[in-house]
């Protein structure tokens, strides 16, 4: 009777909105709490190193798995790609390992993984030869990931490589992958021209620069970077934001155009 009489003042009093019925119970939403945040902030996009049969197998198997996996070559129907969903999104998938992204640790907690089939690198005679994505394959996840950031609000520098994530161990998805192309299309970061040549100035491109300067830059924008980091390591950290922002020379060497592009993008997106 009390239930009763309390549902029918909530309904004269015009929150009927608030109550929600469910199975056996009534649930009261008209007090949300302020401290609450979303669950998925960060996309971390993979490269398989494996061909399809291979990489399915291995993520739909115990030890790893990953929300959506991208073939390279996607079944289209009426003109759009198929993507395969192994894991829905509101469960937790193990792609990340052990990570760190702009003060967070336990990247799986917080993100959707996506696997692209690629087969990364072949070591040659004359140095590393990456495979690239085909353009099936990236229309595919330009449409995933517009998606998948509009939903949960996911801000660009939260879309992001599983190397910006683990530099230390991991170089996926690769030179190769389009970063540039997908911001063109609002997907991720990517720093103003003209805010680069700005803080570039006079110096020359490849002119070397104070390391320690760029790595408090890229700790204020989100990397690893730590006074346990071991110079050996701080290379790997360099070279992984080299990876994704400055392709064309990702041997971790601290110069001047990758100080301009961490500063550009410290100034566009904010520090961590």
């Amino acid at each position: 009777m009390r239930g009763g009489l309390l549902l029918a003042m909530l309904i004269l009093s015009g929150c009927q909105s608030a109550i929600e019925a469910r199975h056996g119970y009534w649930v009261d939403t008209s007090h949300p709490a302020q401290g609450a945040r979303p669950r998925i902030k960060v996309v971390v996009i993979h490269y398989t190193a494996e061909d399809l049969p291979s990489s399915l197998a291995t993520l739909t198997d115990r030890e790893v798995s990953a929300h959506y996996l991208i073939p390279a070559q996607p079944e289209q129907r009426r003109g759009k790609g198929v993507i395969w969903q192994l894991v829905p999104e509101s469960q937790l998938a193990w792609h990340a390992g052990p990570s760190f992204w702009r003060g967070a640790t336990r990247i799986n907690d917080t993100s959707i993984g996506i696997e692209l089939v690629n087969s990364g690198y072949q070591r040659t005679l004359v140095g590393l030869r990456w495979q690239p994505f085909s353009t099936a394959q990236i229309a595919a996840l330009e449409a995933l990931v517009k998606d998948i950031t509009k939903r949960y609000g996911i801000s660009p520098e939260n879309v992001v490589g599983h190397s910006d994530i683990a530099p230390q161990r991991k170089q996926d998805p690769g030179p190769l992958f389009p970063w540039q192309q997908l911001a063109q299309q609002g997907i991720g970061a990517w720093p103003d021209t003209a805010t680069v040549q700005r803080y570039l100035g006079d110096q020359a491109a490849d002119a070397l620069v104070d390391q320690q300067a760029l790595l408090d830059v890229l700790q204020r924008y989100g990397y690893d970077v730590t006074s346990a980091t071991t110079p050996a390591m701080q290379r790997k950290v360099i070279a992984a934001f080299q990876m994704h922002f400055r392709p064309r020379d990702y041997r971790g060497l601290a110069d001047a155009e990758t100080l301009a592009i961490a500063r550009a993008l410290l100034a566009k997106y904010g520090a961590a």
